[in-house]
């Protein structure tokens, strides 16, 4: 898991497709959808860490590119 597209494609697999309409607010949602199908027990803990480290890392990014 690299990137958010990663992401993207791991919360499609579980049907779960995210547009808010603004990017930072679409990485926070699915932050909160991989908190629940990791609390679900359906991702498995390294996926949810790997992917969690791509969200805080795109969100930091948007939050500089907001300054």
């Amino acid at each position: 898991m690299k990137n958010l597209y990663d992401v993207q494609q791991l919360l499609k697999q579980f049907g779960i497709y995210v547009y808010v309409g603004k990017r930072k607010w679409d990485i926070e949602l699915m932050s909160l959808e991989l908190k629940n199908l990791h609390k679900a027990g359906v991702v498995d803990d390294q996926t949810f860490v790997k992917a969690q480290l791509v969200l805080r890392h795109e969100h930091h990014e948007e939050e500089k590119r907001e300054k």
